[in-house]
Parts: structure tokens; C-alpha cells; sequence
């Protein structure tokens, strides 16, 4: 991969962190525990419990995603950035640009 690619790419990948860290920030607001003693009716609490499920997920897979873009971001001057870690093949630009948190190629990757 050349120098201009692996910039552009390593650009993304630094705008990727910073929008993650703020969606982390505000999944673990959501996720808080509910108190008990708080005066809502028990439809309401039930439904407050679904959500907080429900970012507990998302706050998960943002995890997840933010520890692939830190990896690579660390990676990114490595001689074997860019090849996929199944196959060994060039993983295109495009996949690099679109998912830069997977090291592996389409064809691998599922």
C-alpha cells in the first residue's frame, strides 16, 4: 500500500476513534443502572430496562469496533498492513475505507 493510501486510510481510522469514544461516552450514560426507588410506574421501568439492553449491545459493538481501528491504527506501518490475515491477498482500497477495522478481505471476512 502506498504512503497516500495508508494516510487517507490512517485519517479515517483517527475520525472513527474520536466518533466511537463520544458514542461509548453516551452508551455508558444510557447503560447506568436504574434505581429502584425512582418514582416511575412499572410499565415504564420494564420499558427503562429494555433500553438500557439495548444499549448495553450497542456499547458492546462499539467496543469491539474501537479496539479493531486502535489495532489498526497501530498497525498501519507494518509491512503487512493491508493484506488480508486469512489469505495473504491485497484487501482493496475500497474494504479499507468502508471497514478499516477488519483485517481480512471481503472473501474472508464472512
Amino acid at each position: 500500500m502506498n504512503e497516500l493510501n495508508k494516510t487517507e486510510v490512517l485519517e479515517l481510522i483517527n475520525k472513527k476513534i474520536n466518533r466511537l469514544k463520544r458514542k461509548i461516552d453516551s452508551y455508558k450514560e444510557l447503560t447506568k443502572p436504574i434505581s429502584p426507588d425512582n418514582a416511575i410506574g412499572r410499565i415504564s421501568r420494564m420499558d427503562a430496562i429494555n433500553n438500557k439492553s439495548v444499549a448495553e449491545a450497542g456499547l458492546r459493538e462499539a467496543q469491539k469496533e474501537l479496539s479493531g481501528l486502535e489495532y489498526m491504527s497501530a498497525n498501519i506501518d507494518k509491512d503487512d498492513f493491508g493484506i488480508c490475515k486469512k489469505c495473504n491477498k491485497k484487501i482493496p482500497i475500497r474494504r479499507l475505507l468502508l471497514v478499516p477495522q477488519s483485517p481480512y478481505c471481503v472473501n474472508c471476512s464472512s
